[in-house]
């Protein structure tokens, strides 16, 4: 027996949303923040980078390489289509892998710099590892910051929300 009942067609949102089946992707506008967000923590990490002369060895130019893989990678978030969200999403999980790694350095150099800190050089072995640590990470013994390899994970992040999209409709949908 059958009721005769059929649900409602979808219709769009009346406040202007996009429509029910592609609600998780990022508005226009909002993408195009997130893309200008990414290149303002590019630039602003280089001009980071070449202020502090951070080319002294190769450890030192590895937030170099990453800055020029977010670079690609936002260029890459530009092609239109999303054709190559893939790729610049590979790359910004790459940069934060990075950004990780200068953290844990910046970190580890701060906390070889505890013993021989003049305030500090007397009471530094009785310390607890985590006073120690946070000494380290929040910039209070060493010289290394701890914040700089932030932004570089910070922009990447920012660069994943910005290739968030919608299913693929049309023509290319059952290539996903």
């Amino acid at each position: 027996m059958t009721t005769g009942y059929r649900p409602a067609p979808r219709r769009p949102d009346p406040l202007g949303g996009p429509p029910p089946e592609v609600r998780f992707a990022v508005p226009p506008l909002v993408r195009r923040g997130l893309l200008a967000l990414a290149l303002i923590g590019i630039g602003a990490a280089a001009f980071e980078l070449y202020s502090e002369q951070h080319w002294n060895g190769p450890i030192q130019l590895i937030p170099w390489g990453a800055l020029g893989a977010l670079l690609l990678a936002t260029l890459l978030a530009v092609v239109p289509g999303g054709r190559a969200a893939l790729p610049a999403r590979i790359l910004a999980v790459l940069v934060l892998g990075a950004a990780l790694y200068g953290v844990v350095q910046h970190v580890l150099t701060n906390l070889a710099a505890g013993p021989s800190d003049p305030g500090l050089a007397d009471t530094w072995a009785g310390l607890p590892l985590y006073e120690q640590v946070w000494l380290a990470a929040s910039k209070q013994v060493g010289s290394a910051p701890t914040l700089a390899p932030g932004v570089l994970g910070q922009t990447a992040l920012v660069l994943l929300l910005a290739t968030i999209t919608g299913p693929r409709t049309g023509r290319h949908a059952h290539r996903r």
